[in-house]
């Protein structure tokens, strides 16, 4: 089995699908931003606030490469589309999959979360990321799986089926 990374927009479920997915093959799960605060010994927001998003970004680059499970599900960071070096490194090492949710759907999802330095803006703000981000999501995914008012158990369901294909 290859790596699976799933990647989308913060909030569209991939630490939750990404949880439940890798008990279902029976493989290590790895939340590349979880892993970039173990390394860093801080928080995203610590590290934001010393470092700077550049900085946090060159981390999250590093933290990829570092992560060397052939049988893994890995959820990344949603801003990992923002390198395109990041981008071939996950499509030339394992099956990419977009979780796809809709702009209100995320902002329901994160109203309470305080842990998130780039959902902590403006509300215009995290609109205009939200759309700049998609047709870069779109098109690092090698498939797209709606996560919208669907079940974890639901949606683990559709990439196991997609995953069987491969």
């Amino acid at each position: 089995m290859k790596p699976c990374f799933l990647i989308g927009f913060m909030g569209s479920g991939k630490s939750s699908v990404g949880r439940a997915l890798s008990e279902q093959l029976d493989c290590a799960f790895i939340d590349t931003d979880e892993e970039i605060e173990r390394l860093a010994g801080m928080s995203i927001p610590e590290i934001f606030e010393r470092e700077g998003e550049a900085g946090f970004r060159q981390r999250e680059t590093e933290t990829l490469r570092s992560i060397l499970h052939s049988r893994a599900v890995i959820s990344t960071g949603g801003g990992i589309i923002e390198r395109d070096e990041n981008v071939e490194y996950m499509r030339g090492q394992g099956n990419v999959l977009f979780l796809n949710a809709q702009f209100q759907t995320i902002s329901d999802r994160l109203e309470e979360d305080e842990n998130r330095p780039l959902w902590n803006q403006e509300l215009q703000k995290r609109k205009d990321l939200y759309m700049r981000r998609l047709p870069a999501y779109q098109t690092a995914a090698h498939y797209v799986v709606e996560t919208d008012d669907r079940s974890v158990e639901a949606i683990v369901s559709e990439v196991m089926s997609v995953l069987g294909r491969v």
